[in-house]
């Protein structure tokens, strides 16, 4: 796999780099990007064999995407699904870089259990890992244990992505102990933790609250709060995971034909003082992801696939921001001035940013500057 495949001639200043499965975790964690959401009831066979996935990452979910009658029709899918591409993959009819990283929601422990005592050691080849609904300290240490029987099982990588969600994590009175057990719980677990994931509908739902069209997560306070710590426990120096922002919910079309006089633009100072882009909900996902890549979040959970170009996108990293981690990881220390004479690159401090951006750059490539985002995204 490799992002921004629907704009092949584009011309990068550094190239994404190729992912499967099997990359190092070190990069394979900021490879995800825009992870799209689908029920686990979905046909996608034929567009991975003609190798057109419809996202470099998903979900096949077995959770909130399904009633709980479909459950037996999705498990029979997915396996289905797995196992004609690991026909494809044995024949030389399609290679491990050409399937996407896969991932299965699954509904509960004991789902989770009962579906992995039927996958088999060649479906488990095709498949990257699970995603873990409403972890926490209560059922964290089942999920976590079934998954290392998994992996030592198949022979195989399989990763686990917890998703904070839940009523402990969410309210004010629990939220520090718990997210200090879960912490204690994922730490003894850490080679399997591939990311962290956030559920900002289930956290607005305990409040009663929907954030609007022209509004970002960050501006209902509530949850923010929640956001903010989950953020200060797990991305901190040194024992920092990734972690991936929430899901924004609106979609509509966007009309290429009418963005040509924006091109030239600067995105950000657009989007941030609201001057129109594309439509009310492409911008409102775009500004919030300006959001979330300020705050610390890598990626983005995406529930329609017209959002995966618009996401990963802004996952490119700036020539400035490249050049500014480079010097930094290169120099031993003290202060410096950029290389773009603009501002002081203070080494110590800065060298746990300049690791992040230049991990994201080897994911999704190094841009001109933030007027080439639009570029990226349209052609």
């Amino acid at each position: 796999m490799k992002h921004h495949q629907h704009n092949p001639n584009y011309h990068f200043i550094e190239d994404p780099v190729e992912f499967n499965k099997y990359t190092a975790k070190e990069l394979l964690q900021y490879c995800l990007g825009a992870v799209l959401y689908m029920p686990g009831t979905k046909n996608i066979i034929d567009s991975i064999l003609s190798k057109n996935s419809p996202a470099p990452s998903m979900v096949m979910d077995f959770e909130d995407a399904i009633r709980g009658e479909d459950l037996t029709a999705a498990e029979t899918n997915v396996l289905e699904h797995l196992e004609q591409l690991s026909d494809a993959l044995n024949t030389g009819l399609i290679s491990q870089d050409d399937i996407p990283l896969i991932f299965l929601r699954v509904r509960s422990p004991e789902q989770f259990r009962s579906f992995a005592a039927r996958l088999a050691v060649n479906q488990a080849k095709i498949l990257s890992g699970f995603v873990f609904p409403k972890f926490d300290s209560n059922n964290g240490n089942e999920y976590l244990s079934c998954l290392e029987s998994i992996n030592n099982e198949t022979g195989d990588v399989l990763y686990g992505m917890p998703i904070l969600e839940g009523s402990t994590v969410t309210l004010k009175e629990t939220r520090s102990d718990e997210l200090n057990r879960i912490k204690t719980l994922l730490a003894a677990s850490r080679n399997m933790i591939l990311n962290i994931r956030v559920g900002g509908a289930d956290f607005s739902s305990i409040f009663g609250v929907r954030r609007g069209i022209n509004y970002s997560i960050y501006d209902i306070m509530t949850v923010r709060d929640c956001l903010s710590d989950i953020l200060n426990y797990f991305i901190r120096k040194g024992e920092e995971y990734v972690v991936s922002a929430p899901v924004w919910e609106y979609f509509l079309a966007d009309k290429k034909e009418s963005l040509d006089h924006l091109l030239e633009g600067n995105i950000h100072r657009s989007l941030l003082q609201r001057s129109s882009i594309v439509n009310e909900a492409i911008d409102g996902l775009l500004r919030e992801v300006i959001l979330d890549k300020a705050n610390g979040f890598v990626g983005k959970t995406i529930i329609h696939p017209s959002h995966l170009k618009y996401v990963n996108a802004m996952q490119a990293v700036t020539k400035e921001e490249y050049e500014d981690a480079v010097q930094i990881l290169d120099t031993s220390g003290g202060v410096i001035k950029s290389t773009k004479s603009n501002k002081m690159n203070e080494i110590n401090p800065h060298r746990n940013w300049a690791k992040k951006i230049v991990q994201r750059a080897k994911a999704f490539g190094v841009i001109e500057n933030e007027a080439a985002y639009l570029k990226l995204i349209f052609g």
